[in-house]
């Protein structure tokens, strides 16, 4: 549980920093746009979503489209990440906050940034956060 919850800070700070490079991905916040709490709590919701949709449903596609992974080299998981970004995006509208993506390429470019980020936070933390107590 606390490996999650350590996945959904560093996801949220990545979707933040998304959000300020990619132009198209937004977060929309649940209180008023003054309220940093309301802001910090959807971009944690929005992170815990996203990770939830891509370790159930993204390992599914991942699993079942292994020959077209393999077809094109991988390069499908572009479009697979774009899908699941926008899904996600679908989903935090339905509560009436969240996350919007304005098109289907700006959730490919917005997925390619998200995941390059999540990557970069996590090398940086993990010699904080792996260290084992002894």
């Amino acid at each position: 549980m606390g490996r999650f919850l350590i996945r959904v800070i560093i996801t949220s700070i990545a979707l933040w920093l998304t959000t300020i490079i990619v132009e198209g991905v937004k977060v929309v916040s649940y209180g008023s746009a003054d309220d940093q709490v309301a802001l910090a709590l959807t971009y944690l919701i929005v992170a815990a979503i996203f990770g939830i949709v891509n370790s159930v449903i993204g390992n599914a596609i991942r699993i079942v489209a292994l020959p077209i992974y393999l077809l094109t080299l991988g390069l499908i998981a572009l479009v697979v990440n774009g899908l699941l970004l926008l899904l996600v995006a679908w989903i935090s509208s339905l509560l009436g906050f969240g996350l919007t993506v304005d098109g289907f390429w700006w959730g490919v470019l917005g997925a390619i940034v998200l995941g390059l980020l999540n990557w970069l936070i996590g090398v940086l933390l993990r010699p904080v956060v792996g260290r084992k107590r002894v």
